[in-house]
């Protein structure tokens, strides 16, 4: 019986997979992948964030926001804060990285073999229950030759995946901060409406007894009516406007239930003293933009892949079987056990696919992954430029706003009570006065909401998170201002 060539022949297989390094603890480890994220979003918006996979780090977070907004007027560093803790979207985007790192994890494994064992000759006559075994080991030899590759391949993405994680934060982090002014800019507009309602109803009480006394006439009544239909229309539409924008707001923290029971201030805070100039914003936004390194990390994938398909042009598919065929045999009425050991080597011929196409394809993969980058980096740079002067022109419009047009207004108002006063002017003229002063405040609080915006796109455009993404700006923090809220 030649058995002594059967355990070489059949741990050929094994040898193989033994070959393997260990599998890289940063793929096992719990919750792979996030401490790398936090790291990184943390220097950029100055918030923590977290990844919650059992029920009791969901409860805890659960009571961490509670303390934070329930019944209390929040600031925007609190919104963001809260979104970044309780927002499920961005926990998603947080199972995605831990998904990629157990694919990391898969590919560092090696291919378990496959073991076949058929019994031959069931019933044969003169051997009793059967003739011959026969046993079979597979193992795929070009899955242990490409391991490395492919592994390197799934570390891309893994660290792609990262990359992303830690840009939807920052997307997040700049959505929040931007529907926090949005609805602040709202309530306080509803303020200012308010006001100019109050003003209208007394001129057209006072139109309608002087239209009683003959005073005024018709036109002059309608005048003064319809100015005071449209301004409540206004006001109807503002009012609906402040409920849509903290809507907006509260569905980016994640709250529901009780924990809607918030308010955000009256009014945005004063405009800061001044802004200063980002020096080397370009090279800043080149250095730091997070999706720039996902495209670059999107090209190094795209490069790996290309060398694993070179590698797999002709032979697609190669797989070593080796095993052995016990077989029995009746020899002058005794009976044998002759067993013979078996190879087989099986591997697809590439006669119809000779692998060209799959080589195209990988081409131009890489060459569209190095165009996806170089545009990126030309939009980068573009936004930069674009987010800086965005910022400091919103600025001067709004310093503007606050330092000539409003006090001008305020003056002609003085000066129109002065008169009212002194009977010289009468009291629709004193009204109109008090009309264009709440309009030019108005227009100041718009200006004063598109500074802040365009100071949360100045960081977004720095790190990341455009596009309705991006961190809390330079310059002023936007603190909770006085009053209840709403």
């Amino acid at each position: 019986m030649r058995v002594s060539k059967f355990p070489l022949v059949f741990g050929f297989p094994l040898i193989l997979g033994a070959c393997a390094a260990a599998v890289p603890g940063i793929y096992t480890e719990p919750k792979a992948g996030f401490a790398n994220i936090s790291s990184q979003v943390t220097p950029a918006i100055g918030k923590r964030t977290a990844f919650a996979e059992t029920q009791a780090e969901n409860e805890a977070l659960k009571k961490q926001v509670h303390a934070m907004v329930h019944r209390k007027t929040i600031s925007a560093d609190t919104a963001v804060q809260v979104a970044l803790l309780n927002n499920k979207g961005l926990q998603a985007s947080y199972a995605n990285v831990g998904l990629s790192a157990a694919e990391a994890w898969q590919q560092s494994t090696p291919e378990n073999p496959i073991v076949a064992i058929g019994v031959l000759g069931i019933g044969a006559p003169e051997l009793g229950a059967y003739r011959a075994i026969e046993g079979l080991i597979r193992s795929n030899v070009l899955d242990a030759t490409t391991r490395k590759q492919r592994t390197a391949i799934a570390d891309a993405n893994f660290r792609q995946a990262q990359l992303s994680a830690v840009n939807e934060t920052l997307a997040l982090a700049n959505q929040t901060r931007k529907a926090w002014v949005d609805a602040v800019a709202a309530f306080e507009a509803v303020s200012y409406l308010r006001r100019a309602k109050a003003t209208s109803d007394a001129g057209s009480e006072l139109a309608m007894r002087l239209g009683e006394t003959g005073a005024l006439n018709k036109a002059g009544q309608a005048r003064e009516q319809a100015f005071n239909a449209e301004l409540a229309g206004q006001l109807a539409q503002a009012r609906l406007n402040a409920t849509r924008s903290k809507e907006q707001l509260t569905r980016l923290m994640g709250l529901w239930g009780t924990e809607v029971d918030y308010y955000v201030p009256d009014a945005l805070p004063a405009l800061p003293r001044s802004v200063g100039r980002v020096t080397d914003i370009e090279a800043k936004a080149l250095r730091n933009r997070v999706d720039l390194r996902v495209a670059k990390l999107g090209l190094e994938a795209q490069a790996k892949a290309f060398g694993l398909t070179d590698q797999t042009r002709i032979i697609s598919d190669l797989e070593f079987i080796a095993g052995f065929e016990a077989e029995r045999e009746v020899e002058d009425g005794e009976t044998e056990t002759v067993t013979t050991p078996q190879v087989e080597v099986e591997f697809a011929i590439p006669i119809y696919d000779t692998g060209k196409a799959r080589m195209r394809k990988a081409e131009l993969s890489y060459l569209q992954a190095a165009n996806v980058l170089a545009e990126r980096a030309v939009n980068v740079r573009s936004e930069a430029r674009g987010a800086e002067a965005s910022y400091h022109a919103a600025y001067k419009i709004a310093r503007h706003y606050r330092d000539v047009l409003v006090p001008l207004r305020t003056t002609v108002e003085e000066e129109g009570l002065l008169s009212y006063n002194g009977m010289i002017t009468n009291t629709f003229e004193l009204l109109t006065d008090v009309r264009e002063k709440l309009g030019a405040s108005l227009e100041a609080a718009n200006a004063k909401r598109e500074f802040y915006m365009a100071q949360a796109d100045l960081t977004a455009a720095i790190y990341g998170g455009g596009d309705g993404g991006g961190a809390g700006g330079e310059g002023a923090t936007l603190a909770a201002g006085g009053g209840a809220g709403h």
